[in-house]
């Protein structure tokens, strides 16, 4: 490769990873807007988890139908277009959602705002599905990874800033006092309205810069596209589904005599929790008749007769809704009496932590596509992560936040560097061992209250951190000519981030936001019985369990 050229793809990796951090940066700031638009529109903890329904299941929904129209043309359609082009589509997507978002904020809508969110996300859906295989083709494959790494920490970076500026828009830089106050202000949203001129004017800037570039590559694939119609009327039936059951618990909201009488009587939502539940059913158990009806007939499933990715599948779907609940569901558990009656700006250091605890694990994990020597990795596994934390704590304290009381989370980190060294850069035994303490962490949350049990809520990010490279790396492992498709298939199941976080959502409006927490501990137990799992059934395959791990998400 030329000089010239590699200058040119630098420049084009450097405009792309400005939509990684736009990823991170929307989605993190979630876990902010939720917590006030709950105390703005008077929801409850269920509704109020309705943005990362909107949210992560605009996600679902782009990449189905990318897929159902690819497969009705028997041709990659965005393969046909091109990587570039697929993100500048997005680009302008979500350029288009951010100004529905300016008119939602203006009106002040609560489902209007759901559904500028979801047009904001669906745009990030093709962008998602075009960037990470147009950052593999920016270089030499060897390298691709560590394309892929950079990419994702800066992904990690978005999301341990986006809680901050959301913070200050909304809050600007006043601690101890309430969401509820700044909720009731006429003027409440104005700065929202601000920041999304402002995030619209970036995601049209940057589809410019890719528009003009006339030197970058088109990106494009040499794969051709495989039909799997069983799996696509599969995935459709459960859409369908998932469509109906919600569309139902919208319609019990929306009558003012189903909310008064639950108000009035003091009761609990025991339907709205089985609906929730029902939820998750149909996609768990959907998934897991597809793969063994492909068992039996393989013809017509494409790659969902492989149970690697399959079981990854689930463990995308559950990775994104264990990361996504647990910071969402953050900020309603700090303002209870129990965890210090945390509010306004003063979550932002919190959340910002927890997402920044994603970061210092990535930063971390990408240490070995730089190839240094045994001694200097080492070295690197223990002074890397407490740089991020570093990072994350400054970024934080120029913001004008009070970050002392985080200092002493230093020790928690100590937990994720031996989780590393046990893992020895093996995806699956790495996967389960995070996994274990994923679950250690979150029971600890669960059995304690105050600094200990917010800590060890926090750190469900550190333990999140290397999880998608690793399940990605190992549910495609052995599809051959199945691999772009198992691909689509796994970016799909980020869906997880629209059905969790609702569901413990649900669960806390009827035994208390602190139990709730018993949802992130069933997450992190499949995740690391998937690390174990997938060994076995790998091995069975005649393919060994030292995969690479590609990028972050």
């Amino acid at each position: 490769m030329s000089t010239e050229q590699t200058k040119s793809n630098n420049s084009a990796l450097y405009t792309l990873i400005t939509v990684f951090f736009f990823w991170g940066f929307i989605g993190a700031s979630n876990g902010v807007f939720i917590p006030f638009c709950k105390a703005k529109f008077g929801l409850d903890q269920f509704q109020s988890q309705l943005i990362d329904f909107a949210f992560y299941g605009a996600y679902y929904i782009g990449a189905l139908l990318l897929f159902v129209f690819s497969s009705l043309a028997k041709k990659d359609i965005l393969n046909g277009w091109g990587f570039k082009k697929g993100i500048i589509y997005g680009l302008l997507i979500s350029t288009f959602g951010a100004v529905l978002m300016i008119l939602a904020v203006t009106q002040g809508s609560y489902l209007f705002i759901l559904g500028a969110l979801f047009i904001v996300a669906l745009g990030f859906s093709l962008q998602q599905t075009s960037a990470q295989p147009f950052a593999a083709s920016l270089g030499e494959a060897h390298t691709a990874s560590s394309r892929l790494n950079l990419a994702g920490g800066i992904n990690s970076l978005g999301t341990t800033i986006g809680p901050i500026v959301v913070s200050f828009a909304l809050f600007g830089v006043i601690s101890g006092v309430s969401i509820e106050e700044f909720a009731q202000k006429a003027n409440s949203l104005d700065s929202m309205r601000i920041l999304y001129v402002f995030v619209g004017g970036l995601f049209l800037l940057a589809a410019a810069l890719f528009y003009f570039s006339k030197k970058l590559p088109s990106g494009k694939s040499d794969s051709s596209f495989e039909t799997a119609n069983k799996a696509m009327k599969t995935l459709i039936a459960i859409t369908l589904v998932l469509v109906g059951i919600f569309a139902y618990i919208f319609s019990r909201y929306e009558d003012p005599q189903f909310i008064a009488h639950f108000i009035d009587n003091n009761e609990k939502d025991y339907l709205g929790l089985g609906l929730t539940v029902a939820t998750l059913l149909v996609v768990v158990l959907g998934l897991l008749f597809a793969n063994t009806t492909a068992q039996k007939n393989p013809e017509g499933w494409g790659a969902m007769k492989y149970p690697q990715l399959v079981l990854g599948m689930l463990g995308i779907f559950t990775y994104v809704g264990v990361e996504v609940t647990i910071g969402s569901n953050l900020g309603e558990l700090l303002k209870t009496d129990l965890f210090g009656q945390i509010t306004g700006s003063a979550l932002a250091p919190y959340i910002s932590m927890y997402w920044g605890s994603l970061m210092i694990g990535r930063w971390a994990g990408a240490i070995s596509v730089f190839n240094p020597s045994n001694k200097l990795k080492k070295i690197l596994l223990i002074v890397v992560p407490y740089v991020a934390f570093g990072v994350v704590l400054f970024v934080n304290y120029i913001s004008g936040q009070d970050v002392t009381p985080l200092y002493a989370y230093a020790f928690v980190i100590v937990f994720q560097i031996a989780g590393f060294f046990l893992g020895q850069d093996r995806p699956a035994r790495t996967l389960m061992i995070f996994g274990l303490m994923g679950m250690i962490a979150m029971i600890i949350g669960l059995s304690t209250t105050g600094t200990v049990a917010i800590f060890a809520f926090m750190s469900g990010g550190l333990f999140c951190s290397i999880m998608w490279p690793s399940i990605f790396s190992l549910a495609i492992a052995g599809l051959g000519k199945y691999t772009s498709q198992g691909s689509a298939f796994l970016v799909m199941m980020i869906l997880g981030g629209g059905i969790i976080p609702p569901l413990q959502g649900k669960l806390s409006d009827i035994i208390g936001i602190h139990a709730s927490y018993i949802i992130p501990v069933l997450c992190f137990g499949y995740l690391a019985f998937f690390g174990w799992k997938v060994i076995g059934i790998l091995q069975k395959q005649g393919i060994g369990h030292d995969i690479e791990v590609g990028g972050a998400h």
